[in-house]
């Protein structure tokens, strides 16, 4: 696995990823199907309609599209599911649970831009608690994509995985973190950086804060390592007790809430362990209306945050 991280945006957005993807893994597999909660124009699929009937939308109705991607799922088809990450989860929870999870209806939910990523729709868009909410489903598979390479393998391979999927990515803008093509595995992180005095485990746009924190960190000779998940859940405890071990001290980095998120997945990693433990990610809070870098400082989901939790330690 290849680092290719130089702190640059990636002039790829993911919603022009998300169709090409899409169109390959139908061309593929004429068992997947597409569907959208209207929302075609956010997920950058609204130029495949009228390619397939493997194409379909929905309706802004998540909790109905839950169920027909359940009731596709059981009829032997392979569907993926589409709208904002606040209406693919807490608002179809119940029928992921039930009709997709408890009757083993294996679906893929794509929730785009949850947590602060939301900016101007604000906070009735802006989850915090999605990861929570899957991560109580059994068997459930949770993705908080780092990069176009991180999407790109994830929606690949989702297909033909067991249980309920979740994705969380954007839709604009990320740091290419990984080399193009780069496959990765469920349940095993990957080691970003490393490092021998503390190691932060960060998800999704927090790797690349992590990144900018460890490098300002090393400035000043403290060696830190990031570990990227990959999968919150499962998650690869052995890695990062591996690593809590070697450092002593752990630091989760998310963008979502610290209660029931990676922050508390890490945390019961390290249950027994005596290590020192901090977190940067969002309180018991809401979210809000803004531009993503005033939300980034409101939430304290920033390197500056990170480096000095670091240093309190």
């Amino acid at each position: 696995m290849k680092i290719v991280y130089t702190g640059e945006k990636d002039s790829r957005q993911y919603k022009s990823v998300i169709p090409q993807v899409i169109d390959k893994v139908m061309q593929a597999d004429d068992k997947v199907v597409w569907l959208d909660a209207d929302l075609m124009g956010c997920s950058g699929t609204k130029g495949s309609y009228g390619k397939s009937d493997r194409y379909i939308n929905c309706g802004i109705a998540e909790s109905n599209m839950a169920g027909i991607a359940a009731g596709l799922a059981a009829s032997g088809l392979k569907p993926y599911a589409h709208s904002f990450g606040p209406f693919v989860s807490r608002r179809c929870f119940d029928q992921v649970f039930l009709s997709a999870g408890y009757a083993n209806n294996p679906i893929t939910m794509v929730g785009t831009d949850p947590g602060i990523t939301a900016a101007f729709n604000g906070g009735t868009h802006m989850p915090f608690e999605d990861v929570a909410l899957y991560r109580c489903i059994p068997g459930a598979i949770i993705c908080d994509c780092t990069d176009v390479p991180m999407l790109e393998s994830f929606l690949t391979q989702a297909k033909d995985l067991p249980g309920v999927k979740y994705i969380r990515v954007g839709r604009k803008d990320s740091r290419q973190v990984y080399e193009d093509g780069t496959q990765f595995t469920v349940g095993k992180g990957n080691v970003v950086r490393d490092g021998k005095d503390a190691v932060i485990v960060a998800s999704g746009i927090m790797v690349h804060e992590a990144l900018q924190a460890a490098k300002k960190l090393a400035e000043e000779g403290i060696d830190v390592a990031v570990i990227d998940p990959f999968t919150i859940k499962p998650l690869d405890e052995e890695l990062i007790r591996t690593y809590a071990e070697k450092t002593g001290k752990v630091v989760s980095a998310e963008n979502h809430n610290r209660i029931g998120g990676l922050t508390s997945a890490v945390e019961h990693a390290l249950i027994g362990m005596p290590v020192k433990f901090g977190y940067v990610a969002v309180e018991d809070e809401f979210g809000e209306v803004g531009p993503q870098d005033y939300l980034r400082t409101r939430y304290d989901l920033t390197d500056e945050h990170i480096v000095n939790v670091i240093k309190g330690m």
